[in-house]
């Protein structure tokens, strides 16, 4: 029997599993926790949106702080945002439009303004159920929100979060990563993937080495930079065509009630797959609901869980109603989302149309910093979940692994690891979304004794 056969049966197996993971109840799931809290919370997280950006603006700055946490508000929130805004705002979008029409953008802009509430309770109860670890430093997350807000009857299903989150990290967040980095400049600089690879090892342990507060310092100059000259780029791009921006916005919009009939390389989409789409790579842009997020936010400075919970949404409206919109509109009004590609190349190429001679470039750059952000912000997930399946003496053991585990994912095939990643990831979600349904009545009760003492315009 050929070496790969066993190899080869795990990938058919995984694969089959993941597909009946990530089905339309999946995504019902995550998009039904989210309305639901997000009507239990009477709309908040929609109408404090303003409200949240004070809070954001008063975060960046460290002698206005006050309370307890290892980082301000404003570096837990660009930690955050560090490990979401990625791939997935590059080709995520690209492949979304391309597998569901257009209409799958206002799909995903549906998902964002739900999610937001689902980040909103899943930061607030990061905060109000952290604890200090035996180095006396703060911890949290979904697997503490778990056990110490359920009940340590819980905490087997805290235990599993861990387990799980740490597996998906080494895929979602580090070998798939550094596999597109290594790709991504052996196109552009003629690279090999081993040189990249011993290169992003290098700068990673340099990072993570000095724990969430070095992640934090890289993050909170790295993740808006690049935000910035993204964003700048899309709009160079659609002030140039800003004769075609409305007809886009337009097509969206409409397209997502009607689907898109087949033009030229495209395969054409109904509504159903639109919906599906649309809703599946927001969920994935922005990670709503899977519980990686308050991870980071759970460290945050803070005097009230729900001021850290409305900077803590603020994650999802940046990362799908900002940067993927962004990336959306420069597809549909260039034209490129009908020429038949898909993912990062699709995207690379509506740039190029877009911005001829440097287009390119800033989606490759982007790719790059996207990725290494993301891999420092899910060592930090990651690290919190070894740690609390296996105590703080594991974080150094860890940390080694992190950063072999980044030349390992830059020169090999990433089929199975990328396989495993879909189905672990799933199985984070699900002990997240009960969580934070059964503690709802907590998120509820805090929200509005917070706005009851706050007057707020």
């Amino acid at each position: 029997m050929p070496t790969g056969a066993p190899v080869d049966r795990l990938n058919e197996l995984l694969t089959t599993l993941s597909g009946y993971l990530w089905t339309p109840v999946m995504l019902i799931l995550l998009l039904g926790t989210g309305i639901y809290l997000t009507v239990g919370l009477r709309f908040v997280p929609v109408r404090r949106l303003f409200y949240g950006f004070r809070m954001l603006a008063a975060g960046r700055k460290h002698k206005e702080q006050k309370g307890e946490g290892e980082i301000t508000p404003f570096q837990a929130l660009m930690t955050a945002l560090s490990a979401t805004i990625g791939t997935g705002n590059i080709a995520g979008v690209a492949t979304a439009i391309y597998l569901g029409g257009p209409g799958a953008v206002f799909w995903m802009w549906v998902t964002a303004l739900v999610g937001m509430a689902s980040k909103y309770a899943e930061a607030v109860l990061a905060v109000r159920y952290r604890e200090k670890d035996a180095r006396g430093v703060y911890v949290g997350g979904p697997m503490y929100y778990i056990r110490n807000g359920l009940g340590r009857r819980w905490a087997w299903l805290g235990g599993a979060f861990a387990v799980f989150g740490a597996i998906a990290a080494f895929g979602i967040g580090n070998t798939v990563q550094s596999n597109s980095v290594a790709r991504a400049v052996e196109t552009s600089m003629g690279l090999p993937h081993w040189v990249s690879g011993l290169i992003m090892m290098t700068l990673l342990y340099a990072v993570i080495i000095g724990g969430i507060r070095r992640i934090a310092a890289v993050a909170e100059k790295l993740v808006p930079i690049m935000g910035v000259i993204y964003v700048t780029g899309a709009l160079v791009i659609l002030i140039v065509n800003y004769e075609r921006v409305p007809a886009g916005i337009m097509h969206i919009i409409s397209d997502a009630f009607t689907g898109t009939a087949a033009v030229g390389g495209f395969a054409g989409a109904g509504v159903m797959l639109a919906i599906q789409y649309g809703v599946a790579r927001g969920m994935f842009s922005n990670e709503a609901g899977l519980g990686s997020a308050p991870i980071a936010h759970a460290a945050a400075r803070t005097t009230d869980p729900v001021r850290q919970g409305l900077v803590g949404m603020l994650g999802t409206f940046i990362d799908t109603i900002i940067v993927c919109t962004m990336t959306a509109l420069v597809l549909v009004t260039t034209g490129a989302w009908q020429n038949g590609k898909t993912g990062a190349a699709l995207t690379a190429e509506a740039f190029s149309l877009g911005l001829p001679g440097v287009g390119d470039f800033v989606v490759t750059f982007g790719l790059i910093v996207f990725a290494f952000t993301t891999m420092i912000g899910w060592a930090y997930y990651a690290e919190r979940c070894v740690e609390f399946l296996l105590g703080v003496r594991a974080i150094v053991w860890f940390r080694h692994l992190w950063v072999v585990a980044v030349l390992i994912g830059a020169v090999a095939s990433l089929d199975l690891i990328w396989n495993i990643a879909d189905v672990t990831l799933a199985f984070m979600a699900i002990p997240n979304l009960l969580a934070l349904v059964l503690l709802s009545p907590v998120v509820f009760r805090l929200t509005r004794e917070y706005f009851a003492k706050h007057a707020v315009d």
